[in-house]
């Protein structure tokens, strides 16, 4: 009740803010007064936010399980780091995440603009818009993190989360209690006629309810503690250059704005991108599928502000560059200020997609169906601040097209490339946002899609990437630049040559993207060593580009030179897997956040070097469902990725074999082939509640040239997992879908023939891995943060012109 009414709270001084700072704004003697109470209404809001996150945090860390949100997102066994994540695991946890941080960013741009003038009214107005919607959001009647259980969507928890000893003791327990078919009690319904009849007794629900559903195993990650909070910050920092974008339309006013508002489009891209990057690393060492990017819907969703930020951070200097020589003109104006408009719209929308249900069939990383009201508010909140930035926009268009005339470029000038860069980044952004809003109208993308798309986008940037370096402001003697040219592209060929001789690189693509991606490396390389004996300070772009550079390098590395394979290792005997010797040592039980789970040992020799690769497989509580790790052998140009993928203990199953399968592979047992054709997606919302669902794999069996298709199916039916065998006597065999992860997509198929007579011989433990690799992955990482160093030293260096201005 107290975090309801203190997000109540922060709402009115929000809107309250918000008014003031809108007649603050007004050019007479009243202004400063109204300029007084919007900050301390802002101060208000921010204290009142940060009130409710140390109350949303405080539940958290004592386990007061009456509360939904704690009770479907933690539990007593999470040791204190991920206990503390699980503040931002869920929906409404999350929207709080967005609202302390987007209210810390503003207590620093409320500092930053009160310093320049009019300025802070004009921002800070636009600025308390988005924080009211955010925190209309979590308010009682959206997603309120403070909801009671009793106020959630189903009112029937499972017995097994209560005191069993109180749940017998208390004689109204048994009018709400509700079973399975052969009597037993397996729910306790919650509503507010159990309160009623609680509050007559000693106890409170508290008391009762002992337990929490908890983490999702995938959570259970160190990266989760740090992942979201820096992706959220990017989010949060994604509404300033909107802000400042209106604040300059509002007024009219675009001499000084491109000036004030490029740090934060710096410091957004630099957060925004190490955030999303952040996420990558850990889908590479937890998920086990062996990359660090699915093209997922999710995925791509922030994905495309961060495109978007850095396609303007690039027009924005050539406005700045124009605008020093005449203030009164301003190239490419209208870029900017789009751009920066829809730099925060797209990262709204992508919380319309992630957060209203739309994606769960086609996203492992949506949220479940929010409910009708909150669907609506979104819609809403996209359509308002579309509305608002594109209105504004034709509002001023007329007085935007008379200062954005400023004569065109020459052909070999940095302007044009810079402005080809961001047309390059904006083509990308679009090839996204249209392959990412696909499943909105049923349609599927495909993963070639978006790599056969970007190959050529990378060929273009990286060339760009190191002309716009070569070529000066305004024109370029083309003298001078056939000397740089022909002096940088020796020591590309050079480079790239030895590279794809070493690397046995034979396709036309990979060869030119390599190639740009070299020519870029060696140009700014080039300029900074040149920068830094001047002893200068302006190295930010160019270290950003070198980051850039790498990342490619190791994303080409990484995938066109990758090599995998999947293999049953037999316990104690050594097989050759990609050059590697690999001995399969056996299974190590140990004990982590009070649940059992297996180390598969692997002995891994290449020459004299060894090593211990300990991949983990357990089967979680939180789901009843066969759970992954994935362990690499790291090393310095390429990495040794090993993922589990089954475990047979060699005993003889009393149904039949037990078969591990991924997607699109096949196997032979009991005299059929068995081609796992695709993954049947459960409903998303289903599986996050307690309703029932489906869940499997299409099949084509065949046998002697015949073949039929089958879907083995996985089932949630009355809250118990069950499969159904599905006989095939025409082939003399029955399969049954045991176990299928919707992570991964292995899937376990116990194949018999129609006696129930197996194939097996000799019981033996045979460890089932797919092993992988991943050549040149550490320039992936590397790249991200020389990138992102590259970000902090440009942002820097602008936030000290924009200092200079005052």
């Amino acid at each position: 009740m107290a975090g309801s009414i203190v997000l109540t709270l922060a709402l009115v001084f929000s809107l309250f803010s918000m008014t003031m700072f809108y007649f603050g704004y007004r050019r007479d003697e009243q202004a400063q007064k109204y300029l007084k109470f919007a900050r301390l209404g802002y101060h208000a809001m921010a204290m009142m936010v940060i009130v409710a996150s140390t109350l949303l945090l405080y539940i958290i860390l004592t386990h007061q399980y009456q509360y939904h949100y704690v009770f479907n997102y933690s539990n007593s066994d999470l040791p204190l780091g991920l206990l503390l994540s699980t503040f931002w695991a869920g929906q409404e946890g999350s929207f709080m995440l967005w609202i302390l941080m987007t209210t810390l960013i503003g207590i620093g741009l409320q500092s930053y603009t009160e310093k320049r003038g009019d300025l802070e009214p004009r921002v800070m107005m636009v600025y308390t818009l988005a924080t009211t919607f955010l925190l209309i959001m979590v308010s009682p009647m959206m997603k309120n993190p403070f909801a009671y259980i009793w106020q959630g969507e189903s009112p029937f928890i499972e017995v097994k989360y209560f005191n069993q000893q109180l749940l017998q003791s208390l004689a109204f327990i048994p009018n709400f209690l509700f079973g399975n078919e052969g009597g037993n009690p397996t729910h306790l319904k919650i509503d507010r006629e159990f309160m009623g009849n609680l509050a007559a007794t000693q106890y409170q629900l508290s008391d009762i309810l002992v337990l929490g559903k908890g983490l999702n195993p995938l959570l259970q990650n160190f990266w989760m503690q740090i992942h979201p909070p820096i992706l959220f910050a990017g989010f949060s920092a994604a509404t300033v250059p909107f802000a400042f974008a209106i604040s300059a339309l509002i007024k009219n006013d675009y001499q000084d704005w491109v000036r004030q508002s490029i740090p934060w489009v710096l410091g957004c891209a630099g957060i925004l991108g190490l955030g999303i990057m952040l996420g990558g690393y850990w889908a590479y060492g937890v998920l086990g599928w062996g990359g660090y990017w699915a093209w997922d819907p999710v995925e791509n969703s922030s994905l495309v502000p961060w495109i978007v930020s850095v396609a303007a951070i690039h027009t924005m200097l050539v406005q700045i560059r124009t605008q020093k020589k005449d203030p009164e003109k301003g190239r490419y104006l209208i870029t900017n200020i789009i751009l920066s408009v829809f730099t925060y719209v797209l990262v709204v929308y992508s919380t319309f997609l992630t957060r209203s249900g739309i994606l769960g069939d086609s996203s492992v990383h949506s949220f479940a169906e929010p409910g009708r009201t909150v669907y609506i508010f979104l819609v809403i909140f996209v359509v308002t601040f579309t509305g608002l930035g594109f209105g504004m926009v034709l509002f001023r268009l007329k007085s935007l097209l008379k200062i954005s005339k400023a004569g065109e470029e020459s052909t070999l000038s940095r302007e044009l490339a810079l402005f080809m860069a961001s047309f390059t980044l904006g083509m990308s952004a679009l090839i996204v946002f249209a392959g990412t809003s696909a499943p909105i109208f049923g349609i599927k993308v495909e993963v070639d899609f978006y790599n056969t798309m970007h190959v050529p986008l990378g060929i273009i940037l990286m060339a760009i990437n190191g002309l716009s370096i070569i070529l000066k402001w305004k024109t370029t003697d083309s003298k001078k630049m056939k000397a740089d040219l022909l002096r940088t592209g020796a020591i590309t060929a050079v480079i790239s040559a030895a590279a794809i001789f070493i690397g046995g690189v034979d396709k036309v693509m990979m060869i030119l993207l390599l190639v740009a991606s070299v020519f870029a490396l060696v140009v700014n390389g080039e300029v900074m060593i040149r920068i830094m004996r001047g002893g200068q300070n302006k190295l930010g772009a160019y270290i950003a580009h070198i980051g850039m550079a790498l990342f490619i390098l190791g994303v080409i590395g990484s995938s066109a030179f990758s090599s995998e394979q999947e293999i049953d290792l037999e316990k104690g005997k050594t097989a050759k897997v990609l050059g590697y010797d690999v001995t399969f040592v056996g299974l190590e039980p140990f004990q982590e956040n009070g649940h059992t789970k297996y180390h598969c040992k692997l002995d891994v020799k290449m020459g004299s070097s060894s090593s211990i690769v300990k991949p983990v497989m357990y089967v979680a509580d939180f789901n009843n469902s066969l759970m992954r790790e994935p362990d690499m052998n790291y090393g310095l140009l390429s990495d040794f990725y090993v993922a589990p993928v089954g475990f047979d203990d060699g005993m003889q199953n009393p149904d039949g074999d037990a078969m591990t399968i991924s997607e699109g592979k096949e196997i032979s047992a009991a005299g059929v082939q068995i081609k796992y054709k695709e993954f049947i997606k459960p409903d998303m919302a289903a599986m996050t509640t307690d309703a029932d669902f489906n869940m499997g794999v299409r099949a084509i069996i065949t046998k002697d040239g015949k073949s039929v298709e089958k879907d083995l199916l996985y089932s949630r039916i009355g809250g118990k997992m069950q499969a159904d065998p599905v006989i095939l006597d025409e082939f003399g065999v029955t399969l049954t879908l045991k176990t299928v992860n919707p992570g991964d997509k292995v899937a376990t198929v116990i194949v018999a023939d129609k006696d129930g007579n197996t194939s097996k011989s000799a019981p033996k433990e045979v460890l089932t891995i797919h092993a992988s690799i991943k050549p040149m992955i550490n320039l992936v990482w590397a790249g991200v943060l020389v990138a992102v160093f590259g970000f902090v030293v440009s942002t820097v260096r602008r936030l000290k012109e924009t200092q200079q201005m005052q």
